[in-house]
């Protein structure tokens, strides 16, 4: 059985969302930048905090979707929300659809954007099999 995801949602996100997906996934762990110091920290830092934690990134910020600097592969996770208005309903929403179309699993280690349409998901690479 996999282990229960551990999210952080970034300070762009309302902190309600969290409470909000504590009520859906209750196996998850979920913090906010702002309750573990991150109030106004820079992406790197926020990026830190999470891989050492091995936390999925929940973010509105569209520079975690950059592969250039955060290469998908190269962190545990970063869900890019791509909604209008940034509205409590309309985050809730997207993350709805995103929560019944998309394993824990498939999660770790991904690149998801998910607009008012669509949800796309760039996956981690996987491991190439051994030849022994």
């Amino acid at each position: 059985m996999p282990e229960p995801l551990s999210v952080l949602l970034d300070q762009n996100v309302p902190r309600v969302v969290g409470t909000w997906l504590l009520q859906v996934r209750p196996t998850w762990t979920v913090f906010h930048a702002t309750e573990v110091g991150l109030a106004e920290s820079t992406d790197r830092a926020i990026f830190a905090w999470a891989q050492e934690r091995h936390a999925i990134i929940v973010t509105f910020d569209e520079d975690f979707a950059d592969q250039r600097s955060f290469p998908v592969g190269q962190h545990h996770g970063v869900i890019r929300l791509h909604v209008w208005p940034t509205t409590i309903e309309e985050t809730t929403n997207a993350l709805a659809r995103l929560l019944t179309a998309v394993s824990d699993t498939e999660l770790v280690g991904a690149l998801v954007v998910i607009d008012r349409v669509r949800i796309r998901l760039r996956p981690a690479p996987r491991p190439l099999p051994s030849d022994s």
